[in-house]
């Protein structure tokens, strides 16, 4: 049984990141309005940003370097979470709150990945 938590859950885990890099790719022009006005590059960081998160999800399938992967996906969701939406969390607004604690979890599941499931780096 431990073998199945570890493949349903690496694929259940990793499939919904290469579905959200591929909606940066579809939507990167209506995405670009969340990138903060004093960081400058606009629609760059969200095709940045679809490729990250299409890189790592294919990394955890494949068990190519998923360690690195999944452990740089939760460096990324926690800057997510401080720079995107803490400061609307902070003014009360509930979506920003409730993405926040979506990237939060995403980053704590991606950690918990690369400490228990990812193949460790050789």
């Amino acid at each position: 049984m431990d073998v199945f938590y570890k493949v349903a859950g690496r694929y259940v885990f990793a499939i919904p990141f290469l579905i959200f890099g591929v909606f940066h790719f579809m939507n990167a022009s209506n995405m670009a309005g969340m990138i903060p006005g004093w960081l400058p590059g606009g629609v760059f960081w969200i095709y940045l940003t679809g490729l990250a998160l299409i890189a790592a999800s294919v990394s955890m399938m494949i068990k190519v370097m998923d360690q690195l992967a999944s452990f740089l996906l939760g460096v990324m969701l926690i800057i997510f979470v401080l720079v995107l939406h803490l400061p609307g969390a902070l003014d009360g607004d509930q979506m920003s709150t409730t993405n926040l604690l979506k990237d939060m979890a995403m980053a704590g599941g991606a950690w918990l990945y690369a400490g228990y499931v990812a193949k460790p780096a050789a």
